[in-house]
């Protein structure tokens, strides 16, 4: 067994490709020793859809698990005695960093960054849950250090690595629908009922001050985030409807569905930006429409991208008889139109399309999309959510809130990160972390 410096840089010589290995066809290492070595792995949020992303990883070493919640994380420590136990990220990097060659962090929006910046500061591989962060300024910090460091990072947009999404984008590239210019995505429809907002009975801060579970680390919970009084209101579930801690409905399933368009159409960052919706100063909107314009990519035309959660839905679905899907992608192209979800699509209208001939696949199937991290990871190989493509996702899903929250509509200057005009969106696109705590 390699010793830790000499495995470390073992994997590295393996990532440049240049050690005279033979590559397959589908670019996978022959190299037997380098194919059968382990990563060491240490997981940052191992409760809940982070216990998930630790089952995904599973076949590598898992060295070391962190989580602020005993109770959450519980299931995930005995799945992995050998793991060494922590509650502060900060002092499992102080102390097993040289021991460390990826990180999976799965733990609530608003600590993304943190956790991800201070292990790719120290050279880790990182797999992040969606969205990559909680402001856009972090997003764009995120994709720059994973290029300085020439590491490899995925988003967990999971169902990338379906096959659905990937004839889907066949189908669009390859003029089926002919030129798009526009699209329209939805989530959790109710097209014959009243609108379906998101999960928020009372959006006020919470007043109720019970105890903080002896198993919980409330301030480690917070993180960088303002102080809040600790509710379980926030921890461990309801974290995800505050704009304290993340974005919303929009901030959870942009970066799912919105993924299909960015990829199909080669989109990167919005000109403008606009949205509506109801907004409070604490609680994130019940329901959000949301428009942003792209310029033309080479051959593509500009093209107009249209969010809908919990609030009213395109009109066009009943006009034009479009399937009622519940959450959709609609692409509205010049000789027709494709919807999907995450598991089937359609062409529309499906009499045009009688006896179609599909392209030849291109894009090859996903060996899973933890494995291709893992792989990259070992062989230097590509990823299909790296942090520079999921970057500029999450920053495009995170402007629809600045946008609503400013109620203004912004022309987005994004080499500079700045809201042409809109000083007042600043406050949103960057935010101040809390003291003893920095990106």
């Amino acid at each position: 067994m390699f010793d830790q410096l000499n495995r470390r840089d073992f994997l590295r010589k393996a990532a440049l490709g240049g050690s005279g290995l033979i590559l397959l066809s589908n670019s996978r290492s022959v190299y037997s020793a380098q194919a059968n070595e382990k990563l060491n792995i240490a997981g940052i949020g191992v409760g809940g859809r982070g216990a998930a992303d630790m089952g995904g990883v599973a076949s590598e070493n898992i060295v070391a698990l962190c989580d602020v919640d005993q109770v959450q994380a519980a299931a995930t420590f005995a799945r992995f005695p050998q793991a060494k136990q922590y509650q502060d990220f900060r002092k499992m990097f102080d102390e097993m960093h040289s021991q460390i060659d990826a990180v999976v962090i799965g733990t609530p929006d608003h600590t993304h960054a943190a956790a991800g910046m201070m292990a790719m500061k120290l050279g880790k591989h990182c797999y992040c849950e969606k969205p990559l962060t909680c402001t856009v300024y972090e997003a764009r910090q995120m994709a720059e250090i994973a290029k300085e460091k020439q590491l490899v990072t995925q988003m967990g947009t999971q169902i990338h690595a379906e096959n659905n999404y990937r004839r889907v984008v066949e189908l669009v590239q390859t003029g089926a629908i002919g030129s798009v210019k526009e699209v329209h995505v939805w989530l959790g429809a109710n097209f014959n009922g009243p609108p379906t907002p998101q999960n928020m009975s009372q959006p006020d801060a919470p007043t109720d001050r019970p105890p903080i579970p002896e198993t919980l680390d409330y301030d480690l919970w917070l993180g960088p985030a303002p102080y809040r009084p600790y509710s379980p209101k926030y921890v461990p579930f309801q974290w995800r409807y505050w704009w304290n801690f993340a974005n919303g409905q929009l901030g959870d399933f942009f970066c799912h569905y919105c993924d299909l368009v960015f990829w199909a159409l080669n989109l990167r960052h919005p000109l403008t930006v606009e949205a509506q919706g109801p907004v409070h100063p604490e609680s994130a909107a019940q329901w959000t429409i949301a428009r942003q314009e792209y310029a033309a990519r080479g051959t593509m035309p500009p093209v107009t991208l249209n969010w809908y959660n919990g609030g009213p839905y395109p009109t066009l679905v009943k006009e034009k008889n479009i399937p009622q899907w519940g959450s959709a992608v609609l692409f509205v192209g010049s000789k027709g139109m494709l919807i999907s979800d995450y598991g089937q699509h359609k062409l529309l209208p499906e009499d045009s399309f009688v006896g179609f001939q599909r392209p030849e696949p291109f894009i090859p199937n996903s060996i899973g999309h933890h494995k291709e991290w893992i792989e990259a990871c070992k062989t230097g190989g590509p990823t299909t959510c790296n942090f520079d493509y999921s970057g500029a996702l999450t920053e495009a899903a995170l402007l629809c809130n600045v946008a609503l929250r400013t109620g203004k509509k912004l022309n987005w200057d994004a080499k500079n990160l700045k809201a042409v005009g809109c000083p007042e969106a600043d406050a949103f696109i960057r935010r101040p972390y809390r003291e003893g705590w920095t990106l």
